[in-house]
């Protein structure tokens, strides 16, 4: 049996989709419901092989070896299975969390309860960045996918159950984006803490010096003018756009983009006098105070930060802030 909880949950769908085609077998596994401290989030899923290679987590550890054991009886007999635990106190304290709590898993031999089509349908719709949610009548065993309906859900990442408490809905949105211009300190700072909290960087420079796979490696670094950059990538609302350039000729065609898009958000590095001057270049350009109030600057929240890890941090704490605060 081999658990690495290390690999990315968000390909927990992709996973179990090669393991199937593969003659594996897979289970997936996902947290409905939570009471009280619950190690993982409801959503979170875990995805299991005939064989007993698991990726991913649904309590953090504690309660996994079950899940597995049902999993494989689940599998066995073709049939889908609910599960409840109780995570005792130890068990909390040993995956850091206070106190202890219950959860209620969802455990789907695919192929014989979640239908192929569908899983393919999904990760279809998640490698073109189409947002979707996944449906299940726990009492029926009604089972589709959904593009309308769920805009509240969708919005805030809130997989769970519906007024009816038969119906779960996973929200499946597009992987979380941050599109940083400039490869500058501050961006070798943020890069690694954008991909601790689920963001999938991009670096945009065209100055090969700055944007290069030395002063990022493994990262995604695009070497064009910023707006023509963001042109290809698009203009979806998971994406976080910052600019860390301080140059108005690189940052100002990037921003005309940005606020014509649909960006969570959207931060600019520079001082306060610095902003303002900004702020006056676009009121002439014709953006509204609406349009131009979208822009966060100076970039990060005021923690007092002077180092490049330090406001680090403080963006991506702003742009947390923004996509879970406020709705």
């Amino acid at each position: 049996m081999t658990l690495n909880i290390e690999n990315a949950f968000e390909e927990i769908p992709e996973i179990a989709l090669s393991w199937h085609k593969s003659k594996k077998g897979a289970i997936l596994a996902t947290v409905i419901e939570t009471w009280g401290s619950a190690p993982r989030r409801i959503g979170a899923q875990l995805v299991i092989s005939s064989e007993g290679e698991m990726e991913g987590s649904v309590s953090g550890g504690c309660v996994e070896s079950a899940v597995i054991f049902e999993a494989m009886e689940a599998l066995e007999k073709g049939q889908s299975k609910l599960l409840e635990y109780g995570v005792s106190d130890g068990d909390a304290f040993a995956v850091g969390l206070a106190c202890g709590g219950r959860i209620r898993i969802l455990v789907e031999p695919v192929g014989s309860v979640l239908p192929l089509e569908i899983l393919e349908e999904l990760v279809a719709c998640r490698a073109s960045r189409r947002p979707v949610a996944y449906c299940v009548n726990v009492k029926t065993q009604e089972r589709r996918l959904a593009y309308k309906g769920y805009e509240a859900r969708m919005c805030t990442d809130l997989s769970g159950f519906e007024e009816d408490g038969q119906t779960f809905v996973a929200v499946h949105n597009p992987p979380l984006r941050m599109a940083i211009v400039g490869g500058v300190h501050i961006a070798q700072a943020l890069v690694p803490m954008a991909q601790t909290a689920g963001f999938d960087p991009i670096v945009i420079d065209p100055r090969e010096g700055f944007g290069s796979p030395a002063r990022f490696p493994g990262i995604k670094i695009i070497n064009e003018w910023p707006d023509e950059a963001l042109g290809d990538l698009g203009k979806d609302h998971r994406t976080a756009l910052v600019l860390l350039t301080h140059d108005p000729k690189l940052d100002d065609p990037a921003l005309v983009f940005a606020l014509q898009s649909e960006y969570f958000y959207i931060g600019a590095l520079g001082s306060k006098r610095t902003h303002a001057q900004r702020v006056e270049r676009f009121q002439r350009k014709g953006f509204s105070q609406t349009d131009i109030a979208r822009i966060h600057g100076p970039v990060g929240l005021n923690i007092g930060s002077a180092t490049p890890s330090e406001i680090a941090i403080s963006i991506l704490a702003q742009i947390v802030q923004k996509l879970r605060l406020d709705e």
